[in-house]
């Protein structure tokens, strides 16, 4: 086999191995995206609705956690709204958020622009490794080249000064 069909099978392999690897990370952080367990129960849902809301009155704090009356108000209006049964989760926040004077959602959509908060901090990993893989795969080359005559002469020129023209140091 010579030498140029080795370097193309190690290339090929080498690209197959990451374009699985690619294939299987796409798909897994597919599925972590669009598989929905959701909550169980009616409490569960109240819960999971009131961790995704700011508490109107505290600073740092969700609904979930703050005793607040403003706070306590918000969760019966979801509870009331999650008995009603008749909207899904996004909707009791929009319409609470609504009310609001100012924005209380605490966590951005998956979908439409807000969806880049999600998007973006993976995007910028994947360039990161490619961006290594690509300064990686030169330096590589640059060690695995032949010295050329410069390189070389560079060499003599820099023993010669160290050691002298005879090479004994004096």
């Amino acid at each position: 086999m010579s030498e140029r069909t080795s370097t193309l099978n190690r290339r090929v392999k080498g690209w197959v191995g990451w374009s699985v690897l690619a294939l299987v990370l796409v798909g897994l952080l597919t599925i972590g995206v669009t598989r929905d367990s959701g909550p169980a129960t009616a409490q569960d849902r109240i819960d999971a609705i009131s961790k995704r809301l700011a508490c109107p009155t505290c600073d740092g704090e969700s609904i979930y956690e703050s005793r607040a009356p403003a706070a306590e108000s918000i969760r019966q209006e979801i509870a009331r709204r999650v008995s009603q049964g008749v909207e899904n989760d996004d909707q009791i926040i929009t319409a609470i958020d609504s009310v609001q004077p100012t924005s209380i959602v605490l966590t951005p959509k998956s979908s439409g622009f807000e969806a880049l908060v999600w998007v973006m901090p993976i995007a910028v990993l994947v360039l990161a490794i490619a961006g290594l893989a690509v300064a990686f795969r030169r330096w590589r080359r640059q060690i695995e080249s032949e010295p050329t005559d410069e390189d070389r002469e560079l060499v003599a020129a820099a023993l010669r000064s160290e050691y002298g023209p005879d090479g004994d140091g004096r």
